[in-house]
């Protein structure tokens, strides 16, 4: 079963100063219309070319447009031993501060 998060809640515990790994699956161009502040953008397609940057110790949140993607990473994640969790309604849910 996956680990899934609202958007309200990463807001929360950004708010609060948390330091979140958050990484952005949607396309560059999609990005640069705005993006959760410090989200690291790694399209989906380059997920498994880039896995190798990601550390199996820390908890990733992943986030798309409206959490079909992301949840598709996190499962691939998720199958290869990372610590994932998939922010549910994507980007179209957020409603904190974008960059």
């Amino acid at each position: 079963m996956m680990k899934t998060i609202t958007p309200k809640e990463v807001e929360e515990r950004l708010r609060a100063g948390e330091s979140l790994h958050i990484i952005d699956v949607r396309e560059p161009e999609e990005v640069a219309a705005g993006k959760i502040p410090g989200a690291v953008n790694i399209p989906l397609g380059l997920i498994e070319f880039r896995m190798h940057e990601l550390d199996k110790n820390e908890e990733y949140i992943l986030v798309c447009r409206s959490g079909g993607r992301s949840g598709r990473a996190a499962e691939f994640l998720d199958s290869r031993g990372y610590r994932v969790v998939n922010m549910t309604g994507g980007m179209l849910a957020w409603e904190g501060p974008i960059e």
